[in-house]
């Protein structure tokens, strides 16, 4: 999209692009709102003796900063502060956020919000396929598909512009299958619906399976040339007949019969899985199941064809390619893999024995701030964990621990009125860089006015703090109206300018040549001149890669690998005391937090509010009203907001959207109970117990 000013008012352009043919959803048309909106933040805070936060200078903003971490690192040595980063950060701020964690500060501890989103599905990738790109397809196959399978997504509400795909391969004949506990704004345009309890898709998956082995539909040419592990799976899903899968998931054989042959029995066959499937202790094993499944049926690496992840946020592919995981170096390398820590230290200019190890993921590495073990101070970008993290008042809890706290953001989110230092950052109509969307497909984002006086970008603001902390015992010299600091390193270390995102983003290419997420061929004119470029491109004067495994996987042997999984329960089951099922997800008119949507005046019409959906045969039991307040309780916690009357809700189970904080926080009930692989939270599914609120 572009920006156009008139009268002094911003107002958001659609533009023509291969991805959503210049369809925007409402959260797009109303985005120039937040740039010149009257809360934004447009100078330092600091907090006082009296615990109020004023506003300070840069200098004093920075000093703050710098001398709490040399005091936290002084005494407690360097892990002892961490540092905490976004899925919607540009690819170099994501860059830049893990090599300053690494090189400035020298710490194990950095890790993301998107651990939080697609780690389940990335890992799950990773294992079978040896890469993870969200979809190894352009998103235009999904419209030529002959049937198209979502399980746990609802981009209607979600991703309103690929529902234009959705349309075009119904127009064509298609078939469309959905797979979600509620029957959600996707799920009314499906040509069928399995509505399985929450946490057992899974189930469904291997009864899939199942039936394909039993009618014949299996690849087996497909399986012999181009995977290994077949034998296991088949093994393990022997036991999957329908009618066990019905008893666990609620999911009728006919309809498991009727998807199954689908699949089975079209030329153009496309599987997709979301947060729904991911957002579970199991996780990867629920969308390794799948991922079997579309190797069975022979899938990836036909065109029209494959098995795909839909990420949740604007760099959710991107941010998760460049460093800012506890686990991960540049260009999707292991951090623990020493030919990538001696590729990496050779572009930083520091010896590979110096990076630090692996750290830990998001949920671990919150849930330990302010401990005696954990880290004492940190630092936030682009992430608001008060609100979106599990068990949301323990770690809220844990930042009040804190012996620093330091957030960068454009509103003062939850988490940044929490917090010891606020820095204002740029929006995204005001600064230059790159995305990556679910394609792999690298876009320019440009900017398009220049950050209100007092503003600055992450980039800039990361390179004043390496600036400040490299150079022992007095501040760079700069004015305070001066964005472009110089990236001071270590004598011997390098000295290019930190600040600039064309010169962040020339060293990100080198230091992911070679790797998984190939960029070294990446540059921005060729960008601008294709309307983006798929990674891996390894040279300039070479080919990307829109389409993958077209010959071969990104394994070793180029194989694609089974893994035989076997459901299991919920991390947390339904009792006497917590007698209902509940989940979390998102409405069309908010996102993630809601920072940014709450204060949207179009947006707040829209949604104005938290609920709690339930199904009028459950709210007759308990004597609830539409509209009337309604208490949710689990072991963690509880919040309030008012009941919504819906059929679209199974029985059992009751909805709320987690995009609201304070007293209506619906992630204060969920649980932290992690997949033992991905780290990723168990935010789909704990149980509960729902009361009436008689009180105002």
């Amino acid at each position: 999209m572009t920006l156009r000013e008139e009268a002094g008012r911003a107002t958001v352009l659609p533009r023509q692009f291969p991805t959503n043919r210049g369809g925007l959803c409402q959260k797009g048309w109303t985005a120039a709102e937040l740039l010149d909106h009257p809360e934004r933040l447009t100078t330092p805070l600091l907090r006082d003796p009296a615990g109020e936060l004023r506003p300070a200078s840069w200098a004093a903003a920075l000093d703050r900063i710098v001398t709490g971490l040399r005091a936290v690192q002084q005494g407690h040595g360097r892990d002892a502060v961490a540092v905490f980063g976004g899925g919607g950060l540009t690819n170099e701020k994501a860059y830049a956020l893990g090599k300053f964690a690494r090189v400035a500060l020298r710490t194990r501890h950095i890790d993301y919000n998107g651990r939080f989103c697609m780690s389940s599905a990335a890992a799950a990738g990773m294992r079978a396929f040896g890469i993870d790109r969200g979809l190894p397809f352009p998103l235009a196959d999904l419209g030529r598909a002959d049937t198209l399978l979502l399980v746990g997504a609802n981009p209607a509400e979600t991703m309103p512009p690929l529902v234009r795909w959705l349309t075009e391969q119904r127009e064509r004949g298609g078939r469309l299958i959905v797979v979600d506990p509620r029957v959600t704004a996707t799920a009314r345009q499906a040509d069928l619906h399995l509505q399985p309890l929450p946490g057992t898709d899974l189930a469904v998956a291997n009864a899939l399976l199942h039936i394909a082995l039993t009618e014949g539909w299996v690849d087996r040419e497909y399986v012999a040339a181009r995977t290994t592990g077949f034998e296991a799976v088949r093994r393990s899903v022997a036991g999957w007949w329908p009618a066990r899968a019905e008893a666990l998931s609620g999911a009728p054989v006919a309809d498991l019969e009727a998807t199954a042959r689908a699949l089975g029995t079209a030329e153009r066959v496309i599987i997709l899985t979301a947060r729904g499937a991911e957002q579970h202790a199991k996780g990867v094993d629920t969308v390794t199941a799948f991922v079997n499944l579309a190797l069975a049926l022979g899938l990836p690496g036909r065109p029209g064809s494959g098995y795909g992840c839909l990420t949740g946020q604007g760099n959710g592919q991107g941010g998760r390619e460049h460093g800012q995981k506890a686990d991960q170096l540049p260009g999707y390398r292991r951090i623990d893999d020493p030919a990538a820590r001696e590729h990496v230290a050779g572009v930083w200019g520091v010896p590979a024995d110096e990076l630090p190890g692996p750290g830990v993921p998001a949920y671990e590495l919150l849930d330990s701030l302010g401990t005696p073990a954990g880290p004492k101070a940190l630092l936030v970008f682009g992430s608001n964990p008060v609100v979106s993290a599990p068990r949301a008042a323990r770690i809220e809890g844990r930042l009040r621990d804190l012996d620093l706290l330091v957030v960068a953001d454009f509103l003062l989110s939850e988490t940044a009125a929490l917090a010891d230092v606020v820095l204002p950052t740029a929006q995204w109509a005001e600064e230059d860089g790159t995305m990556t969307n679910l394609e792999g497909r690298v876009l320019r984002r440009r900017a398009l006015r220049p950050p209100p006086p007092g503003v600055r970008t992450d980039l800039e603001i990361l390179a004043d703090l390496t600036a400040r902390l490299k150079v022992q015992g007095r501040a760079p010299s700069y004015t305070e109206n001066d964005r472009k600091v110089p990236f001071l390193a270590p004598p011997g270390r390098g000295g290019a300018d930190a600040s600039d995102p064309r010169v962040v983003f020339a060293e990100l290419r080198r230091a992911s040549a070679g790797g998984i997420a190939d960029y070294a061929g990446v540059s921005w004119e060729r960008i601008d001149e294709r309307d983006g470029v798929f990674w891996p491109c390894p040279a300039e004067d070479g080919p990307d890669t829109p389409r993958l495994f077209a010959d071969r996987f990104a394994t070793p042997d180029g194989r694609a690998r089974f893994h035989a999984v076997e459901h299991r329960p919920a991390a947390e089951e339904v009792c006497a005391e917590y007698p209902l099922h509940f989940t979390t997800g998102r409405v069309l008119a908010q996102y993630q937090s809601g920072t940014q949507t709450r204060r949207v005046a179009a947006l707040r019409r829209a949604a104005p509010e938290a609920f709690v959906e339930l199904h009028p045969d459950l709210a007759a039991r308990l004597g609830v009203d539409d509209g009337e307040p309604v208490r949710v309780v689990s072991r963690r916690g509880e919040f309030s907001a008012p009941a919504r009357l819906s059929t679209a809700i199974r029985p059992d189970t009751v909805f709320a959207p987690f995009h609201w904080g304070g007293a209506a926080r619906a992630n204060s009930v969920t649980n932290d109970a992690v997949d033992p692989v991905s780290g990723m939270p168990e935010f789909k599914i704990c149980a509960v117990r729902l009361e009436r609120v008689d009180e105002p």
